[in-house]
């Protein structure tokens, strides 16, 4: 099953989720007690924190909820904040951080690179954890819009239909979509 956020980012052959942690979790996880999918890819745009340029693809199965008072050391969490997902046939590029707020700090968001982060989007860290308390396969395929940094908004939305068309052609090319 290939699965989406929702709202303005949705595609034909996507089910929408939910935006956000929360919403894609709840929606996940109903999707996931009344009709169980045998696998889950979870499609989207990012963010970049430097590395990958706008209009790259990033393939993960890895991801974090390392939340920016980690970063300033100004919070923590008991709580697993990466996950790695057991799908063998994903790639594992960059891990993608999940968070219900989008950077906008370029200096202090550089500082995931130290951490093996490289791109942030809303909802993949509770796919997969849905997806690993479900046991299902799961991998990301992400297209970048945008830095971090304060034209992230401004830059998410100048590139957002430019980014979805790469992104399905590249789902096309991949033969996962006809």
């Amino acid at each position: 099953m290939i699965i989406c956020a929702g709202r303005n980012e949705t595609f034909p052959f996507a089910r929408p989720m939910g935006v956000g942690l929360v919403e894609t979790a709840i929606n996940l996880t109903q999707q996931c007690l009344f009709d169980k999918p045998d696998y889950l890819l979870f499609i989207g745009s990012a963010g970049s924190y430097g590395e990958k340029k706008i209009f790259d693809i990033v393939e993960s199965k890895r991801a974090s909820n390392i939340e920016l008072g980690f970063l300033t050391q100004s919070a923590y969490t008991p709580l697993d904040n990466v996950l790695e997902s057991d799908n063998k046939f994903a790639r594992n590029d960059t891990i993608v951080n999940s968070s219900n707020y989008i950077s906008t700090n370029k200096k202090l968001t550089k500082e995931y690179l130290d951490y093996g982060v490289g791109i942030e989007n809303m909802e993949f860290f509770s796919v997969l954890s849905v997806a690993k308390k479900f046991e299902i396969p799961v991998a990301g395929i992400f297209v970048v819009t945008n830095y971090t940094d304060e034209n992230a908004h401004e830059d998410f939305v100048k590139n957002h239909e430019e980014a979805k068309n790469i992104l399905t052609k590249y789902l096309i090319e991949k033969n996962i979509i006809k």
